[in-house]
């Protein structure tokens, strides 16, 4: 990507995944683009990874660098009129314990940041590997962690990993007639075997009660990938 936006890290991208109804997706779906769908089965994903050496246009800035985030999303695809079907992904929230990244994230990409407390945990062993991301968000305290094999692996191409892996587009609702669309690159994920997952999370109290139902629910799937060096594009109008 020439010229990107912003270049980093994301570090242990852990991935809980739930079946959820379309017609809870449909208010927050921005304007020209359609829900994607895994066999029939249409995702909302809560997924916790770490910033690395976060750069924007090419500047590091001290505080700014190294920094966990965690972002509910959910699929979406968007039919360009020269390139065909793209397949991105859509913020519900996203979580970060830095301000200044919240105010340019929703400053220039209309994102939804919020900025709260935030910790993690990586323990690393020789037969395996433990990742966790917890937050505070008005007086509660939210977790989800994996214990996993302690060494990645190439991901089996066409499976539900890939899909929910491989979104290299994001869309981001500006008002009710126009969408942000940017590029997000990085080369395919290398993913750890999920042997035990803990989530502790209040959805309804840190999300709004109409996602209240995944409270206890056991997610559909869960993947913990490596991650690599990514490059975020400048935002253009699709629309």
């Amino acid at each position: 990507m020439q010229n990107p936006f912003l270049t980093a890290q994301w570090r242990r991208l852990l991935m809980l995944n739930y079946a959820i109804e379309p017609d809870v997706l449909l208010p927050y779906l921005p304007a020209g683009v359609e829900l994607d769908w895994w066999n029939d089965t249409c995702y909302v994903s809560l997924v916790g990874f770490r910033f690395v050496d976060t750069r924007v246009m090419g500047m590091g800035f001290p505080g700014h660098r190294n920094f966990p985030e965690i972002n509910l999303r959910f699929y979406v695809r968007y039919r360009d009129p020269e390139l065909g079907w793209k397949r991105g992904v859509v913020f519900l929230r996203e979580l970060v314990p830095v301000p200044t990244i919240t105010w340019v994230a929703n400053a220039l990409y209309r994102e939804r940041y919020k900025t709260v407390p935030m910790q993690y945990r990586w323990e690393e062993s020789k037969d395996q590997l433990e990742v966790e991301y917890s937050w505070k968000q008005k007086g509660r305290q939210h977790l989800f962690s994996a214990i996993t094999s302690a060494e990645a692996l190439d991901m089996p191409p066409g499976g539900e990993a890939e899909f929910i892996t491989e979104h290299y587009w994001g869309y981001a609702r500006w008002d009710a007639q126009r969408t942000m669309e940017y590029a997000v690159e990085h080369p395919r994920w290398q993913t750890y075997a999920v042997q035990d997952v803990n989530c502790a999370v209040d959805f309804g109290a840190a999300y709004g009660a109409e996602f209240a139902f995944l409270n206890g629910l056991a997610p559909k799937s869960v993947f913990l990938a490596e991650g690599s060096e990514i490059a975020v594009g400048k935002g253009h109008f699709i629309r």
